[in-house]
């Protein structure tokens, strides 16, 4: 295609997107961070967390999956600092990291219950 071929926004709005667009290296951590919420399991752990601090016996009990499983998913959260935990004794608890992962949620089942 041509460069004649595309509508041509005025120089105004590309001026705006400019100022809008965040760089790429915010843009492909913002995919990675986004790509996170896109696994059940993860949201699953994310909405007990919402209710309640846990340990990873009680999560992998209440969603019916191993420790293993629960315990591989809550590395991932972490990683992504959706999720910390605590040590008391033994035992590490998990809980959502703050309250802009409680907005998220909430948001994104807002929009799809729309």
């Amino acid at each position: 295609m041509m460069e004649n071929d595309f509508i041509s926004a005025d120089r105004e709005t590309i001026r705006k997107i400019d100022e809008k667009m965040p760089p790429e290296e915010e843009l492909t951590d913002l995919a990675d961070f986004f790509k996170v919420f896109g696994d059940a399991t993860r949201l699953k752990i994310l909405y007990v967390l919402l209710c309640s601090e846990m340990c990873v016996y009680d999560i992998a009990m209440l969603l019916g999956m191993s420790q293993s499983a629960i315990s591989h998913q809550l590395r991932v959260l972490k990683q992504m600092d959706l999720v910390k935990n605590r040590r008391e004794g033994k035992t590490i608890f998990y809980s959502l990291a703050d309250a802009h992962i409680v907005t998220i949620l909430s948001q994104g089942l807002d929009h799809i219950e729309e």
